[in-house]
Parts: C-alpha cells; structure tokens; sequence
C-alpha cells in the first residue's frame, strides 16, 4: 500500500481532495491533503510562491513523511517540483494531474491563458487576489460536470493570490534530480497541459482518463483509481 501526499490546485484548498482521499483509503492507502500558505478561505493571500512551497515541505517533515508519492493538480505541479528539489529523498514518486511543468526560470503566468492575466490584472483587491468568474469555471474548468456540480463545487473555491503566479522559479535542481514521475491527462481539458507540459519531464509514464480539469470533483473516485495507478512501481 503507498502514501499519497496530495497538493491541490489554484483557487482550491486541501478539502478539494476529501472523496479521492476517502477512496484511497478504503483501497488500503494512505493519504494527505495539505493546504498550500495563502489558499483557502479568510487567509492572508499575500505570499511568494516560495511560501507556498515551503508550507508543504513543512507539513511533510512535521509528519515525518518519506517513500511517498507526490501529486500536484495544475499549479500545484510547480509546488512539488520545487518540494522536490527541497526533500528529493523522501519522494518516490511525483504525479502530475493536469499540471504545470515550467521550464527554468518561467512563471505560471507564462503558461497560463490570457484570460488569467486579464483577471488578475482587472482584480480590485488590495492583495490582488481574484476569484474566477462562474461562467469561466462553469465552461472552461468543470464542463464535464451538470449545473448543480458546478455550483456546488464553485462554492468551494477562494480567491488566489497573485504573487506564486508570477515569481520565477529556478527548475536547474529539479531537471537535474531522477525522481520517478507520471503525467495523468484528462481528455476534456481544455488547457492542453498535455504534451505541453508534459513532455518537459524528459522521461515519464503518461496515464489518460476521460473528464475535465476538476475530476477532483466531477469523478472523484475515477481520480483515485489512476492516481493509485500512477503511483505503482
């Protein structure tokens, strides 16, 4: 049976995990979903995405975590390749769902389509946090999911924090490190995150499912059943 350390994606906390979690746990796993620094409700959103990375390596050594895959969702792909530049001997594995994969010295913001920048760009929050309009979560994130899941599920989210999405990160550790890794692609993203940033890893195991962006939520236990299948030795 194997650990999972879950790391969810932008505008989502660690809850956004909580039935692919339950699944992995009746299969016998072992699983945890942290929040990043700055993600959730009523929480300070001014962080660096190096604050970000480093509230999941704390959570990993607080709990004394090692021989465990590592699985980010869209921007929490850039998290674990920073965690794993950090921690590199307790990871067995990283998964990346529909992840970002930057090249060195790129930013989310680079990769991501122009209606993000416009977002944060329009946002009039102090902290220039901004929250996705419904009609853009409805249509380009969950399409595969009927009326009521989409509210239901856009209920969950919170505003994210600007910075983490333009700081560039330094990827020489990370390209440079021969941790085992796996690329799950959901056929009805629309983010064409895959072969983009897939084959950035150089060598991988590809693992495909149909559903959109946020099976987290949409099918939740078909997630769980190809992350376990990700995660394999």
């Amino acid at each position: 049976m194997a650990t999972f350390v879950l790391v969810h994606g932008s505008w989502h906390d660690g809850n956004a995990w909580k039935r692919v979690v339950a699944h992995l746990e009746q299969q016998g796993h072992t699983a945890f979903a942290p929040t990043i620094a700055g993600h959730g409700k009523g929480v300070n959103k001014q962080v660096s995405h190096a604050q970000c990375t480093q509230s999941i390596v704390d959570f990993i050594v607080t709990n004394h975590l090692t021989d465990f895959v590592l699985v980010g969702h869209s921007f929490g792909g850039t998290i674990i390749t920073k965690v794993a530049g950090v921690i590199p001997e307790r990871i067995r594995r990283l998964v990346f769902y529909d992840a970002f994969v930057l090249k060195d010295g790129g930013c989310v913001m680079d990769d991501s389509p122009p209606f993000i920048r416009a977002l944060f760009e329009a946002s009039t929050s102090p902290d220039r946090s901004a929250l996705l309009p419904f009609p853009v979560w409805r249509e380009a994130f969950i399409n595969d999911a009927n009326l009521e899941m989409a509210q239901w599920s856009y209920k969950q989210l919170s505003p994210e924090p600007y910075q983490p999405f333009i700081d560039r990160l330094d990827m020489k550790k990370f390209y440079s490190l021969h941790i085992p890794a796996s690329y799950l692609n959901c056929t009805e993203d629309i983010g064409a995150f895959h072969p983009t940033m897939s084959t950035r890893l150089g060598l991988f195991r590809l693992l495909q499912m149909p559903g959109s962006h946020e099976v987290i939520f949409s099918n939740p236990i078909g997630l769980a059943d190809k992350l376990i299948e990700a995660g394999r030795d």
